[in-house]
This record gives structure tokens, C-alpha cells and sequence, in this order.
């Protein structure tokens, strides 16, 4: 039975000892990919590795600190990449095809769904889709790690069966093993509760450094769109595919029932908050609890600049996230209007005709 397969690799995968872009480590991995294709399997890459490479062309000494010239690094190197992806392709009779996406793109429903049907008819084609961020232009998303987003995103994307994150570690350790002698492998993981998580290393933990925070970030956004996904070290022999027939190579992170689908899901995590909003405890009784939307009268709080239909976080007094939903009022509106009654609120602003600040069917609770 054909399944969709995202595979990730991480910078330290691609790369060799000097930070350049190791071609026979990435004929090895590509051979496994082949090896999927070629057992009827679709297979999205999501890979870092631009700036890198771009250092390399350049003859740069060091990573720019620069944001222009970092993304001119990148916008260099992403061609370098891409070019080695395709040839190395090309030997096994394998297209490929380049998509680059910025939470931007994502955060918007129409270009997201773009997006979506792109991907999925590159692999209706038997194409292997070569994903990677658009550092050219994500300003502040040019940072170690993103991509494993990146790879659980486009995974909702194109419904995939599984998700494959190789990295320089062998998987998530029950403690951190380069300071503790007695830290064993963390072999599976089955529910995505905080208090899981972040046993397992999750954000704020003594693990979560070192990229492991958004691998966790990445499993959660996962686990509840009822996709497993495996942690791996991406040096091992025969790693993907391995992990593709369910071979223990690593940490899985199991899927289950999806309890987000379709649009749900790309509200919770597909765009960049504009803005937050706090609540006092009845609103979060009653988004929690009684499944209402979000009032003003709840609302104690409002940061950022967000108009009509942004994507905004609705966190609690203790500054933990409830929820995501979209805005049905902007940031400035509701700094005039919050903790007012709906009639009150009609004598502020005059025209408003709404009632809520998140309706309910633009909701999600995290």
C-alpha cells in the first residue's frame, strides 16, 4: 500500500565536519529515498542546508551576523542545494522539484491551500518535492531548527503517513547523556500531555536545548493530527528506510486518532501570531469548559497589532496558551473595549455589529 513519507534532514545530516554540504552523505540518504519511490511510497524532503552551502560558495570564513548578507548566503546557496538534490536524483531516474514556504505563505487559508494541491500533485507525478524555508525573506525564522516545523507542517499538508526528523542524536534521552551517564533512549512516546513532553525534554527542560525543543514543538503538532513521527540519527545505515517499515531506529512519537483536522488544524498551527490576547478565568471556564467563543468582557490583556481575520493567541493570567483562533476584531478595537459588556461596547465604537472577539468556528483549544 503506497504511503506518503516526510523526511527532514537537519543541517549536521547534510553537512560534513567543516560545515559544507557533504555530497556523499546526501547520495546515501537520496538512495534511500529512491529505494521508497521505488516500493511505490511518495516521499516530500524537507532539508536545511542553503546557508551552508552558500558559505561555501562564497568563500565566507563564517556565518554572516548580517541579515542581508545571510540572506544572500542563502539565496546562493539554496541554488547550490537544489542542483545537488536533482542531479543526485537524476542518477536513480528520480524528478524533483523545488518549493520554498515561509509561515507567511502558510498563515494565509487561500495560500496555504495553494500550496497544498502543489505538493500533492508534484507527488502525483512521482516527484520528490524538495521543501525548504525561504530564508531569503523569513527574517526572523533563519535560525537551527525551524525546519522541523517546517517538515510537521508540510506533513499536515499532504495528509502524510509518517514523519521521519534526522538529526545528529539518536533520539530524545530520558535525560540530557552528555552530562548524564545513566540517560537511556526514550524508545516511544504516546500522548502529547505537557507533562509528557516536557518529562521527555520538552521546552524550558535541561534537554531542550540544542534543537530538541522543536522537535518536541513539532511531535505535538503531530501527535494531534494522528501523525507518528520518528527522531533519528540520520548517520546510521539504511536510517529511512528503517524507520519507514517500522524498524526502532530512534524515538517515535506515535500518532493516534487525530483530534485536529483540516481547517482546525491549520488554524492552530499553519500561521505566525499577529498578536496575543489575555483572559481571566470565566473566559477560560468557558472556552474550556463550555465550548463558547471569546467575549471582550474576558479579555484583560492585548499585545500586538492584529486586524480582522489574523491568526492570535488567546493565552491565560498565568501567561500559559489556551488556544489560537482568528481575530474577529483588531488589536486596536479591542484595547478600547476589553473587559466591556456587549451593550457597553456598542456605545464605544459605534458600528460594531459583532459580539465576539474569536468566534467559536475559528477556535482552537491547545
Amino acid at each position: 500500500m503506497s504511503r506518503c513519507v516526510v523526511v527532514k534532514l537537519g543541517s549536521s545530516t547534510v553537512t560534513d565536519a567543516h560545515g559544507r554540504i557533504d555530497r556523499g552523505k546526501l547520495s546515501l540518504l537520496v538512495g534511500q529515498v529512491a529505494e521508497l519511490a521505488e516500493r511505490g511510497d511518495r516521499v516530500v524532503l524537507v532539508t536545511s542546508g542553503a546557508i551552508a552551502a552558500g558559505l561555501e560558495i562564497l568563500d565566507l570564513p563564517s556565518r554572516p551576523t548580517d541579515i542581508p548578507t545571510l540572506q544572500a548566503t542563502a539565496a546562493v546557496g539554496q541554488v547550490r542545494l537544489v542542483e545537488t538534490y536533482a542531479e543526485l536524483f537524476a542518477e536513480r531516474g528520480i524528478m524533483v522539484g523545488q518549493v520554498l514556504l515561509t509561515r507567511q505563505d502558510t498563515g494565509r487559508r487561500q495560500q496555504y491551500l495553494n500550496a497544498c494541491h502543489t505538493l500533492v500533485r508534484l507527488l502525483e507525478l512521482g516527484i520528490v518535492p524538495i521543501v525548504n524555508e525561504n530564508d531569503t525573506t523569513a527574517v526572523d525564522e533563519i535560525r537551527m531548527g525551524d525546519n522541523d516545523q517546517l517538515a510537521a507542517l508540510v506533513a499536515v499538508m499532504v495528509h502524510a503517513d509518517l514523519v521521519v526528523l534526522l538529526t545528529d542524536i539518536d533520539g530524545l534521552y530520558s535525560a540530557d547523556p552528555r552530562t548524564d551517564a545513566e540517560a537511556t533512549l526514550v524508545e516511544r512516546i504516546d500522548d502529547a500531555s505537557d507533562e509528557r513532553l516536557s518529562a521527555a525534554g520538552g521546552p524550558g527542560s535541561h534537554i531542550g536545548s540544542g534543537g530538541m525543543a522543536t522537535k518536541v514543538e513539532a511531535a505535538r503538532m503531530l501527535m494531534k493530527a494522528g501523525i507518528p513521527m520518528v527522531v533519528c540519527d540520520g548517520a546510521k545505515e539504511n536510517v529511512i528506510v528503517d524507520a519507514a517499515a517500522g524498524v526502532p531506529v530512534g524515538t517515535l512519537f506515535a500518532g493516534g486518532s487525530a483530534a485536529l483536522k483540516g481547517r482546525k488544524l491549520w488554524i492552530a498551527y499553519a500561521g505566525r501570531p499577529a498578536g496575543s490576547v489575555t483572559i481571566d478565568d470565566g473566559a477560560k471556564d468557558a472556552l474550556c469548559l463550555r465550548g463558547g467563543s471569546l467575549l471582550p468582557a474576558g479579555v484583560t490583556d492585548v499585545s500586538g497589532s492584529f486586524v480582522v481575520g489574523d491568526p492570535v493567541t488567546v493565552v491565560d493570567s498565568a501567561g500559559i496558551v489556551v488556544a489560537r483562533g482568528l481575530a474577529a476584531m483588531s488589536a486596536e478595537e479591542l484595547k478600547r473595549v476589553k473587559g466591556m459588556k456587549t451593550a457597553r461596547i456598542r456605545e464605544v465604537l459605534g458600528d460594531w455589529d459583532g459580539e465576539e472577539v474569536v468566534h467559536r468556528d475559528h477556535l482552537v483549544i491547545l
